[in-house]
């Protein structure tokens, strides 16, 4: 039959629980098998050292003459307690050390069942609490299991199993079981009574997490992270702005020769990483948001919070970016709604909205074009017919009925 130091040790053994937690835990539930057993816990020590793995149990009653027994558990004859010790008198203190055995087999299998359970959950809640305080910090983790909707990580540092759902990874990820990957703890939440610990790799916080690791000046405060936007994989911009005249955030953030931004760079898959100097004058942080293009003016407009962008033809499809990600990106740091215009020998020139052509040309038409940044007729006509079909993902037939509906247009006004 199982002894008590070997249901200890069994339950000790690889279990992160406190010390002060483990012993409590195993008082209260041998005290409650006493209270079974007994009626009563009131006249029992309970001994536990979770360390070496063995617990001692003793009952304790006075000693009174034979046959003046009044009550069994705060009272023992002095003939039963010379059994336990030949040495004992009346009026002593008999103590008596229980064994597991005087349970009985059955309680033994229940109380090996019953704390298995208890200590399970605590080893839960202990998993939730530590992770929940860690959320927004990066982990390194090892591939473990390979699904099809997320992969099964364990944390390098404590071997808990965390999620890594396909959502939450970079395009361009692909991994294999052994495999080092370093994530950021998105969320920690209970389900079905269990912790799920879930890590991403595309959250804008990912990003902010590698600066500060790659940038002293970030950690230590010197530098502050305004605003990070990002298509993982793709590109990202950040706004940042230092508390330091004397500092160049941008410079500091890309490091001598990008040595800070390149180590970054190629754990988001060659994501193209935009580091814009923050400033609260709207129309140069406008300016400095569309990078690399250079833009020849600006309208705001505060109220409707949106901006009116006029730029050479060579520049709009700079501005524009692959697949619109340049525009859409600039326009999710600043907030503001960011229309392109073409100059014409330096002159502004009159444009018109896609929506104006509703009538003429279908409405995934237009929205497939609005998706590459286009929402205007002259930023649609300042890319040629294979970007367009490229980028937006139409037929060639289509992209030149469509150029020539715009071009009639513009031709008549």
């Amino acid at each position: 039959m199982m002894n008590l130091a070997e249901i200890i040790s069994e339950f000790k053994e690889g279990k992160n629980i406190d010390r002060p937690t483990m012993v409590k835990v195993l008082e209260d539930f041998f005290r409650t098998m006493i209270k079974k057993k007994y009626g009563s816990d009131d006249n029992f020590d309970v001994i536990v050292n979770p360390t070496k793995g063995d617990l001692e149990i003793w009952r304790v009653r006075k000693i009174v003459p034979d046959g003046e027994v009044t009550e069994e558990n705060a009272e023992v004859s002095l003939s039963d307690a010379l059994i336990v010790d030949e040495a004992y008198s009346i009026g002593e203190e008999c103590y008596e050390q229980l064994t597991l055995e005087e349970f009985g087999r059955r309680a033994i299998l229940a109380a090996r069942q019953t704390l298995m359970s208890r200590i399970m959950d605590l080893e839960k809640d202990d998993i939730f609490n530590r992770y929940n305080d860690r959320v927004g910090d990066i982990v390194l983790c090892e591939v473990n299991q390979i699904m099809k909707r997320e992969i099964l990580v364990l944390d390098d540092a404590t071997n808990s199993e965390l999620v890594l759902p396909r959502t939450d990874m970079i395009k361009g990820d692909f991994f294999r079981k052994g495999d080092m990957v370093r994530a950021i703890i998105k969320k920690v939440e209970m389900r079905n009574n269990s912790p799920i610990i879930t890590v991403s790799r595309t959250d804008d916080e990912f990003l902010a997490k590698l600066l500060e690791q790659e940038v002293p000046e970030i950690e230590d405060g010197l530098i502050v992270i305004r605003k990070i936007v990002r298509n993982p994989g793709e590109r990202a911009k950040v706004a940042v702005e230092s508390y330091d005249d004397r500092i160049d955030p941008v410079g500091a953030c890309v490091g001598m020769k990008g040595s800070r931004i390149h180590g970054i760079v190629r754990e988001l898959r060659n994501e193209n990483i935009d580091i814009v100097n923050f400033t609260n004058n709207i129309p140069l942080l406008i300016q400095r948001s569309l990078t690399p293009a250079k833009i020849s003016n600006i309208v705001i407009n505060t109220e409707e919070m949106a901006a009116s962008v006029y730029l050479d033809p060579d520049q709009v499809s700079l501005a524009i970016g692959r697949g619109g990600a340049n525009i859409n990106l600039a326009s999710r740091l600043t907030g503001y709604k960011i229309d392109i215009y073409r100059n014409t020998n330096g002159e502004e020139v009159e444009d018109v909205d896609l929506d104006e052509f509703s009538d003429e040309i279908e409405g995934w038409v237009i929205d497939a074009l609005k998706n590459i940044g286009c929402d205007t007729a002259r930023s649609v006509i300042a890319l040629s017919s294979e970007e367009l079909v490229r980028r937006a993902d139409l037929e060639e037939e289509t992209v030149n009925e469509v150029l020539a509906i715009l071009r009639s247009e513009l031709e008549d006004n």
